[in-house]
């Protein structure tokens, strides 16, 4: 009653440890964590921090592609945008991709003093107000 040779090799055989056999998942997270999860919350913080310093008078990019200036924020969650001349649409701020161009804050007195004598507040420089592309966007009327 001897043993064969072939069962006497198996059995010699050692299983891995607990731990051991989590190594590979545990380095598996650790990847998966610096590739994907840590940069989008870094994206989702992004995007929270430029919802919150959204203003009066920015030109922002709703997630269906519509652009507009922002004219009244109504509450936390919502915003009146000005799509077109006299078109005004209340938008979920959440539903803000993007910011294309961010008005400069103004000071109480100044913007005051301004608005008394009529002037008109400077449009940027992108805005071509005698083309039709302009137009478009909301630059304003054609020649």
């Amino acid at each position: 009653m001897f043993i064969t040779p072939a069962f006497a090799q198996a059995a010699g055989g050692g299983t891995a440890s607990g731990f051991e056999a989590f190594i590979p998942l545990i380095l598996i997270f650790v990847v998966f964590y610096f590739l994907l999860i840590r940069p989008q919350q870094k994206k989702m913080k992004q995007h929270r921090d430029m919802l919150a310093a959204l203003r009066r008078g920015d030109r922002v990019v709703t997630g269906g592609g519509i652009i507009g200036q922002i004219t009244k924020i109504s509450s936390d969650s919502e915003v009146v945008v000005e799509i077109a001349e006299n078109v005004r649409v209340k938008v979920l701020r959440s539903s803000i991709s993007d910011i294309l161009a961010r008005t400069e804050p103004v000071s109480g007195s100044k913007a005051k003093d301004e608005d008394d004598e009529g002037e008109k507040p400077a449009t940027p420089p992108s805005e071509n107000k005698g083309s039709t592309l302009g137009r478009l966007l909301g630059g304003g009327k054609g020649k």
